[in-house]
């Protein structure tokens, strides 16, 4: 299995390790989508892998869409970013195969859903360690695809308050809420993920892959749609006059 540019893929006994290393903070722009598409496609087609653990750096999973690169985009850049980015999330949900995420460290927005397209997720302890969906604040469009996927977890009513609220979980709360299943130490995450993965790759891989697509239907719905509706919709909301104001001021706020 190859590298990609914002991505190193290490395959070891049939455990596929995908890291992300797309800048200090791992923030989501038109590469890091495109090579987890490109990735998570070849990872699901690959018979020589039978395993996926996600993670991140030490300290910051993901810090979520990269808002300075959507700031300049055009509206075919931003289309193509979009068709991107929901594809890569439609894949990995898709995986059949085992698939664990060792969510590192801070994890807001984009890296929630990015966590949550997983079996199954192991979360680093710390106080800036934190999940959940907080684009609201700056009067940002969440793209329907994260809002199912984020509802399909917490809930239609429950995810819609927080979304309104833009609630932060830390690693506890969320695992008290459902958006991860395990809490340990940074230094444990990683092991602990590669660990149980290798314990669910001992199910017979038909067994598993059946199994899963039933077990997740719903999750699944969320991503079976029609994409280029979606980014119809989402261009028609970033393009609007008044969002670019928002964003403008967003980004000053930024440089002070």
């Amino acid at each position: 299995m190859q590298d990609f540019p914002s991505l190193k893929v290490v395959v070891e006994d049939g455990l596929a390790t995908v890291e992300l290393t797309n800048g200090k903070v791992n923030a989501i722009d038109t590469q890091l989508s495109e090579d987890l598409l490109a990735a998570f496609t070849a990872l699901e087609t690959d018979d020589s892998v039978t395993g996926v653990v996600l993670t991140g750096r030490p300290g910051c999973f993901c810090a979520g869409l990269d808002i300075k690169h959507m700031a300049g985009f055009t509206d075919e850049t931003l289309r193509k970013f979009w068709h991107a980015n929901l594809g890569a999330l439609r894949a990995m949900v898709r995986l059949s195969k085992p698939f664990v995420c060792a969510v590192t460290g801070f994890a807001p927005a984009g890296g929630t859903i990015l966590t949550l397209t997983a079996d199954y997720r192991v979360m680093a302890t710390g106080a800036k360690h934190t999940v959940g969906m907080n684009e609201f604040n700056m009067s940002l469009q969440i793209p329907q695809m994260f809002g199912d996927i984020y509802a399909a977890y917490l809930g239609e009513h429950r995810a819609w308050v927080a979304v309104q609220q833009a609630t932060m979980y830390t690693a506890e709360q969320a695992r008290e809420v459902g958006l991860v299943d395990e809490v340990l130490p940074k230094d444990e995450v990683l092991a602990r993920a590669q660990k149980y993965c290798r314990k669910l790759m001992n199910v017979y891989a038909p067994v598993y892959a059946n199994t899963k697509r039933y077990q997740r239907k719903n999750l699944l719905a969320c991503v079976d749609v029609d994409i280029s509706a979606q980014v119809d919709e989402i261009s028609e909301n970033l393009n609007d006059p008044r969002f670019k104001m928002m964003l403008e001021m967003f980004m000053a706020s930024l440089k002070k």
